[in-house]
């Protein structure tokens, strides 16, 4: 399959949607992007804007807000937050599309998600982040070497529409792994995202800068991390990346510091900002809602020790 020659959709237009969208339009692939609301009227006047380089840039996307069940794509991207994933889902449940991947966490595995969607499921994890401010795209990268896209087959195997996946990223110029077990990789995501963001939120509210700058909440941040890594262990998930086995190693101390320094960067500081902590707060409790539903149905307890 020749990847210019790939249709693909783009289920979300936020920060992953847009960022894919803009490097595959890039790479001449025939992209059409799903988006609702004010962010549709404003991709359909402005085109879809980024920054670069301290510049604001816009690219031409074709944009629509509604999706017709013999509308078929090659490839479906679900681009949207995990608290938002099976209505997604639900909403695709009838496009004959054969190929949906979705580019979410996964703390509980991919039951209710094959309920949905069958076999068409082809569990992904982006390797970026950023936000959206006024409309405009501010990308985060990672080192390709940290942060790169997986993707994988729940079974391990390598098929041939893995093997059309990786043309379309190699074409695109993105960075990707292929995964022999998307749920452990999920899963361990999970759990850091879980320890490291769930101090965003206190109560209701969004935590004040000085806060988060503590000592303290640098080791609510170790001590969960551990006690969830020990947890999934427990239930015979295997540690991905196999670099995060290290932590559980590492005494509290050294990773208290590590955190401490963490919480001082602006990429933090960025996602203190209000909506973007309610937004990752509400993904964060369904994701630790459905991680103790796992670990309860392993008959494991997590033991979170100071």
């Amino acid at each position: 399959m020749s990847a210019k020659k790939d249709r693909i959709l783009i289920f979300g237009a936020g920060v992953i949607g847009s960022m894919y969208a803009i490097k595959l339009i890039e790479a001449g692939v025939d992209v059409t992007l799903f988006a609702q609301s004010n962010r549709s009227k404003s991709l359909r006047e402005n085109g879809l804007q980024y920054k670069e380089k301290n510049t604001v840039r816009s690219i031409k996307v074709n944009v629509i807000d509604r999706l017709e069940n013999d509308d078929i794509y090659d490839f479906i991207f679900v681009t949207v937050r995990y608290d938002r994933s099976e209505s997604a889902l639900l909403a695709l449940k009838d496009n004959q599309s054969k190929n949906i991947v979705t580019m979410t966490s996964n703390s509980i595995g991919f039951s209710s998600w094959l309920d949905i969607i069958g076999d068409r499921l082809l569990p992904a994890f982006p390797g970026f982040g950023g936000q959206i401010k006024d409309g405009v795209l501010h990308t985060r990268f990672l080192p390709k070497i940290i942060a790169a896209t997986a993707f994988g087959e729940i079974n391990g195997v390598v098929t041939e529409r893995i093997e059309n996946l990786t043309i379309l990223f190699k074409t695109a110029k993105l960075p990707y792994v292929i995964k022999k077990d998307m749920q452990a990789y999920l899963i361990t995501h999970s759990v850091s995202d879980i320890a490291m963001l769930s101090f965003l939120q206190s109560g209701n509210k969004t935590i004040d800068n000085k806060t988060a700058r503590t000592r303290k909440t640098a080791r609510k941040i170790s001590v969960t991390l551990k006690a969830y890594l020990r947890a999934i262990q427990k239930a015979g998930v295997s540690i991905d990346p196999p670099m995060l086995n290290m932590v559980l190693k590492f005494p509290n101390l050294f990773l208290d510091l590590v955190f401490m320094t963490w919480l001082r960067t602006k990429m933090v500081r960025d996602m203190m900002l209000p909506d973007y902590a309610s937004n990752a707060n509400n993904e964060i409790v369904q994701l630790s809602n459905d991680l103790m539903k796992f670990l309860s149905q392993n008959d494991i307890k997590p033991e979170i020790l100071d």
